[in-house]
């Protein structure tokens, strides 16, 4: 498989994974039926958004970009490792692809909620990781057209 189908592949599973979890709590509210719908509904959707945010960001070349950026970030902290911005990075792009077209700051008390999970080995706490993940969600959206947010960063 070329680096670019599995990069789709992978921006359309994430994406189908979230949008199906999604689905399943709001089709909950209609009982065992509705979160079944509401996971497959879901799952679709997500599927295609990710795959969306798979074209205009390749998440291979993101890492990339992340991975020669993250110690030029004015929120970098001497010592820490790209295993430690990684995380953030990461759920930044997830949680764009995930929660849609919204702004960070509606977002950000869920991507707090996320980054316990999404963590693993990071020795950052979430006031030290909001800022990459802050960005790595910008630089999703700077590559869809129309910035969202409108803060230009």
């Amino acid at each position: 498989m070329d680096e670019l189908k599995k990069d789709h592949s992978v921006g359309a599973g994430t994406g189908a994974v979230a949008g199906a979890g999604t689905g399943a709590i709001v089709g909950a509210a209609l009982g065992p039926v509705g979160s079944a719908i509401g996971a497959i509904l879901g799952g679709i959707a997500g599927a295609k958004a990710g795959d969306s945010i798979a074209e205009a960001v390749n998440p291979t070349d993101y890492d990339d970009y992340w991975r020669n950026a993250f110690k030029n970030a004015p929120y970098y902290r001497e010592g820490m490792e790209w295993e430690d911005y990684a995380p953030a990075y990461g759920l930044g792009y997830h949680g764009r692809a995930r929660l849609g077209n919204r702004r960070f700051d509606d977002v950000e008390r869920d991507m707090e909620r996320a980054w316990d999970s999404a963590k693993g080995r990071s020795r950052l706490a979430w006031t030290e990781a909001r800022e990459a993940v802050r960005d790595g969600w910008h630089h999703v959206e700077r590559a869809i057209p129309g910035d969202f947010d409108g803060d230009g960063r």
